[in-house]
């Protein structure tokens, strides 16, 4: 069995701000995936279905974000689910807009839903699709940033094909596991943009999730 799970802030203030990108890839992956019929379950929603002959589940923590541990231990317990089996997708700061890496495992970083999964689990092993949502700006709190709105910025259409990316990506690893899918996917992660972009991308290789 495996899992695919979106973080994020749960109500409709929060929807479409920069910290909720984790839980629109979710739903754009239940949507290629076909899976429907949302339930309340392990302090979050929970979605279930089949890919083939395996049973897999989707889930959104309804905790905040940095609580998102609380949610998720409980949803490996229920299905005796390890880490590697646990695919996670959420904000990253330190790529830039219309980014999206792939990793097997990897640190927190600044984010704090991370922070608190990694706690929470005692691991960081989880695979992971980081969707690039830019540094904030010169003057801007990180709070303000994250909780701003994405579907404002510029680099909005970016920021939209890099959700779907990951989305897709999500399917591929419930499909055909983390190493294809990052051969699959981490080379059409980098957005059509100018050169400068290429300044951008080295925290890729470090451990700011």
């Amino acid at each position: 069995m495996k899992a695919l799970v979106g973080l994020g802030n749960p109500g409709p203030e929060y929807e479409l701000t920069r910290h909720n990108v984790g839980f629109l890839a979710l739903e754009e992956a239940a949507s290629l995936l076909g899976i429907a019929g949302e339930r309340s379950r392990f302090k979050g929603i929970v979605m279930e279905g089949r890919l083939g002959d395996e049973r897999v589940v989707l889930f959104k923590p309804a905790t905040y974000m940095n609580l998102s541990g609380e949610a998720l231990v409980e949803l490996m317990h229920w299905y005796k689910l390890e880490p590697e089996d646990i695919f996670i997708m959420s904000d990253d700061i330190d790529l830039s807009p219309g980014m999206m890496r792939l990793r097997q495992k990897g640190g927190a970083g600044t984010h704090n839903g991370w922070r608190s999964i990694i706690q929470m689990a005692a691991s960081q092993g989880f695979p992971r699709a980081r969707i690039g949502i830019g540094a904030p700006p010169q003057h801007w709190d990180l709070k303000d940033w994250v909780l701003s709105r994405w579907d404002q910025d510029e680099n909005a259409e970016g920021i939209r094909e890099a959700i779907q990316l990951a989305a897709k990506a999500g399917v591929s690893f419930l499909k055909n596991g983390m190493q294809l899918t990052m051969n699959l996917y981490n080379i059409k992660s980098r957005p059509k943009k100018p050169a400068e972009n290429e300044n951008t991308i080295a925290p890729e290789d470090t451990d700011a999730v």
